[in-house]
Parts: structure tokens; sequence; C-alpha cells
């Protein structure tokens, strides 16, 4: 064959698979992103990073991963023919051809070495860039408007954000490209292959009846009987997939809470029951894993079988013209490979189906995960109302999940300096009122004015340290403070002995004591100078001594501040100005103070 007209040809080629398969894939996406459930479940979480908008390079870096995996399609084309050429050149022992095809291979295997490579890294670079940039937006879903608490309070909460955000994000990315490729890849090299293999074929005799180039017809009938049969046999393993991600994250969920509270429960001696509820979610994993092993070996032994048909089905029908010299043994050759591209081609949905059902697993959390992030930022709270240096509540009613009542029509005042104290018996709804107040309890109802939540602190009984240095978390949610301030406010808090130590890196959650942990949470907020500041049981765990020098040294170092605490001492009583005791069942009274 004349290799350099053969390459021209495919120049030409190459251009007119691009633009066709550019609008091709258009129209494709279009379609399956309107009429198909997981087709607007790609649109949501794809659109907004192809939008050309907000940027123009995701598309132009696609189209060049489109145009090298045509570029490769048209090397399989050229392979195959050279596959003709070279054994055709054995079966007349033509030396001269055989070396000029061994040359030729040469030149296409270089080519073809190169595209891979280049294929490779610009796939590779491509998934990291929209994975970075899923992960983001992820992440500033969740955080935004406290979505990462409020979904806590929705009728089904979401199962581990964390694992959809890591792991699904990834496999969603890696999946779409590699999915939509394929099926690209697939759908040229049916009709590259199809018009080569049309060529090749012959007449066959099928019951009495002559079939013109029945080859084609053959591979076709073949691959869709498989495809039927294949998608019967693996239409369970997509709820298999998505229960296997579930199972998997309960289980590390379950792990990690031992971890968590181990001091606890090696308090209660509580390993007994915690190996109960290890084993009955791992036993969830493999019951599930056991579910798909044997679910995928029906679906892999039946397209192992068609495929192991398929490979001497072209040898069977070609022979009797091979035999009869009507073609040559590069045409068989050329025959076997170009039925191979064809029904691997027809067969890529039925290959690929435990790959589908995977990502559509995969889909359905993420966009859950959506689901869920939208609900909690639309759930009802109170309606706060901007104001500097003072607090107010006017007929704000909290209720409990059940919609039993908490507080009917709570209205007070307190002004910069002031402080309340809320008390109760437990249960009747202290915490939850402060939830409200800070703006993170949905069913409420009423109007709360207060400083804004930058000019706000809250320090609950257990404070939270984030990773990192002792002097990040002291400075927490801040990132910095003037030199020796966090010093200053250490050796106030009773924490000197941890001067030296506020550049360590540590789980500090796990090297302090509650009571330690409390006094660090005063000592941010001596930092952060709030001007109202929410207190939960903040100092439960320290004596009365510590409680009421910690108290004290708030109110002197904080004196514009308005104060609001939660707690059961009568201790606490003479530092407050007004007190609110819940009584259950909604009912409250207010109550004023003299200052000790």
């Amino acid at each position: 064959m004349d290799w350099s007209h053969e390459l021209l040809d495919s120049l030409e080629w190459l251009g007119l698979a691009f633009a066709a398969s550019l609008m091709g894939l258009a129209v494709t996406v279009w379609l399956l992103a309107r009429t198909t459930v997981w087709g607007r479940q790609v649109r949501r979480l794809a659109w907004v990073y192809f939008h050309p908008a907000r940027s123009w390079r995701p598309l132009l870096w696609l189209g060049v991963i489109v145009f090298l995996t045509l570029f490769s399609v048209r090397m399989n084309v050229l392979f195959s023919y050279w596959y003709n050429g070279f054994y055709s050149a054995m079966q007349e022992l033509d030396g001269q051809a055989f070396w000029f095809m061994l040359g030729v291979f040469g030149i296409l295997a270089t080519v073809h070495v190169a595209r891979e490579l280049l294929t490779f890294y610009l796939r590779q670079a491509f998934l990291i860039r929209w994975r970075t940039w899923l992960t983001q937006e992820l992440m500033s879903r969740w955080l935004e408007r406290q979505a990462y608490y409020r979904t806590h309070h929705l009728p089904r909460p979401i199962d581990n954000p964390d694992q959809r955000i890591q792991q699904d994000v990834e496999s969603f990315v890696t999946s779409t490209l590699g999915l939509s490729m394929g099926l690209l890849d697939a759908v040229v090299s049916l009709f590259a292959f199809t018009l080569i293999l049309w060529n090749l074929s012959g007449a066959l005799a099928v019951f009495g009846v002559e079939v013109p180039r029945a080859m084609v017809f053959l591979v076709y009938a073949y691959v869709i009987i498989a495809t039927v049969f294949a998608v019967k046999i693996g239409r369970p393993l997509v709820r298999l997939s998505f229960l296997n991600e579930r199972f998997n994250a309960s289980f590390r969920y379950a792990l990690i809470r031992l971890r968590e509270y181990g001091e606890s429960i090696a308090f209660f001696g509580g390993e007994a029951v915690e190996r109960r509820t290890l084993l009955r979610r791992f036993g969830q994993v493999i019951t599930n894993m056991w579910a798909i092993v044997f679910r995928s070996l029906k679906l892999q032994g039946f397209n192992l079988t068609v495929s192991q048909g398929a490979v001497v089905f072209p040898f069977i029908v070609q022979a009797p013209r091979l035999l009869s010299k009507e073609i040559t043994l590069g045409d068989v050759m050329q025959t076997a490979q170009s039925f191979d591209q064809v029904q691997g081609a027809l067969s890529f949905f039925r290959t690929s189906y435990d790959e589908f059902a995977s990502y559509r697993a995969v889909l359905d959390r993420l966009t859950g995960f959506l689901d869920a992030v939208d609900a909690a930022v639309h759930l009802p709270s109170a309606r706060i109302e901007p104001v500097a240096g003072r607090l107010e509540l006017d007929g704000v009613t909290v209720r409990a999940p059940s919609g039993a009542s908490l507080a009917n029509e709570v209205t007070l005042s307190l002004e910069a300096g002031e402080a309340l104290l809320i008390r109760g018996p437990s249960g009747a709804g202290k915490t939850t009122l402060l939830r409200a107040i800070a703006g993170l309890w949905p069913h409420v109802e009423g109007a709360v004015r207060r400083p804004l939540a930058e000019a706000a602190l809250f320090l609950p009984q257990k404070p939270y340290l984030p990773l990192g240095s002792l002097r990040t978390a002291v400075h927490y949610p801040a990132t910095s403070a003037a030199p020796g301030q966090a010093e200053e406010a250490l050796r106030h808090c009773h924490l000197g002995h941890l001067v030296a130590r506020l550049d360590d890196e540590a789980d500090w959650t796990r090297i302090l004591s509650l009571g330690e942990q409390q006094r660090l949470a005063i000592a941010r907020a001596l930092l952060a100078r709030p001007q109202i500041l929410f207190l939960d049981e903040a100092s439960s765990a320290l004596d009365e001594g510590l409680e009421h020098a910690m108290y004290t040294l708030l109110r002197e170092v904080l004196p514009d501040a308005v104060l609001v605490s939660v707690g059961h001492r009568s201790s606490l009583v003479g530092f407050h100005d007004q007190t609110l005791d819940l009584a259950g069942g909604g009912q409250w009274r207010l109550g004023a103070q003299a200052l000790a």
C-alpha cells in the first residue's frame, strides 16, 4: 500500500473526525443531560467547571484529549493495515516488502509511544485540576452558612460527608473522563473498523440463504445479544456498589470514634460492646463484598465466554475463503483484528457495566451531598438583626425537633457590659436556646438582635482545639495576634506552664485535661475581645475557686462585652446581671441579680 498517501488521508480523516466528534459529543451530552437522571446528575456536578463564562481552559484541554483519543483510533487503523501488509509479505516470501514493513512498524511504534505518554500526562493534569476545583467547590458549599453543622438537623442527615468530598470526588472525575473517552473511542472505532470489515467480508450461507457482507451482520448480532444478557446479569451491581461505599464508610467512622473516645471507653471497660459494634459493621462490609464477588463472577464469566468465542469466530468464517485463495493471510489477520475492534467497541457498555454501576453510585452520593447542603442552607432559623454592643430577644420561641415547645416568646434586653445566666433542669432547653441565639438552631421563631458573627465567640463545655500548634489553638478562629499576647493570656488563665510549648504541634485535645482546655478557651476569649461571649458550661471542669477567678478575669478584661452563660452552679449567679430560668414546657422566668 502507499503509506505516504495513507498518512495524508489520516490527517484529513483526523480533522473531519475531530470536528464531527466534537459536534456529536456536544449533542450527546446535551441530550443526556436533559433526558436522563444520571445525565442531569453529571450536568449538575460538572457544568459549572466547563462553562465558558467561568473559563475556556477546561474545554480547550478537553478538546486536546478528544483529539488524542481520535488519533489513537487512527493509529489502530494504520496498525491493522500494517498487519495486512506484513503477513501478506511473509506469505509471499517477499523479503523487500518484509523489511519495509518492519521499518514502517518502527515509525508507527514511535508515534504510538509518544502519543501514549502525552495522553497520560494531559489526562492526569486535567484530572488533578478538575478534582482540585470540584473539591474546593464542595468544601465551600459545605462550609457556607454552616451547612456542615445544620445538616445534622435534617430529617435524614447526610452520612459520611468527609468520604463524599475526598473519595467520591476523585472517583467522579476519574470515571467521568475515563468512561466518556472510552465511549468516544468505542463509537469512532466502531465506525472506522466496520468499514474495514465491510470491505473484507464475503458472502455466507445461513440456513440456505446467502448473506452478503455476513461478517458485519454477525458481529453486530453477536454483541447485541450478549449485551442484553450482560445488562440483566449485572444490574444488581448498581445497588451493591452503593452499599459497598456506605458500609465501608460506616465501618471507618466507627473506628474513628473508637480512637476519639478511647479514654472514655477505657474507663468504662467497654471493649466488648465496641467489638460487637465494629464486628457488626464490618460484617455488613464483608456480606456485601461476597454479594459483589458472586454477582461479578456471573458477569465476568459471561463476558469472558463471549470474548473467547469472538477470538476464533472470524478465523472460522474466513477460513474457506483463505483456503480457496480468494483472500490472503494478511486479509485474514486484518479481518480478525477488525472483528476484535468492532466487537470490543460494541461491547464497551457490556464490559464496563461494573464500572458504570460504581459510577452511578458515586453520582448518587455526590448529588445526595449537594441536596443535603441545599436543604441545610434553607432550614429556618431565628431572624438575626445585627446591632453593636447589645443583645435583644424579641418574642423568640424555641422548639424541639418533635415540635414540643422549650421556651415561648422569650423577650429580654442586655446592654454592653451586662451578663445573663440561663438556668434550668436538664433537658429544659438551655443549650438549645443558646444555639438559637447564635443562629444555629432551625426550630425557632422570633427576632434576635446581636453583634455580627465576627464579633461573637462561643465557648462550649468541651472546647474545640484545631490541629496544629498550641499558639494556633489559642488564637482560633483568628490566625495571629500581637507578639506576647498569647503568652500573657495563658499566664492570666493559670496556664503559664504551657508558654514554652506554644509553638509545639500536637493533638492538644489528647494532651490537655478538660480543665486546661476550658481555661485555654477563656484565654482565647481574652485575645479575641468579642462584643458578645456565649459560655455553655464553659467552666464545668474547674473547681469553684478557679471558676471564680476566670469569671472575674473575663469581667475585668472584657468590661463592655455582653456575657450569656449556661450553668448549674449557684456560684455563677453573682457574676450576672439577670437570670433566665427555664422551667420546661415553654415556661420561663426572667430575674435581676445584684453583682457580687
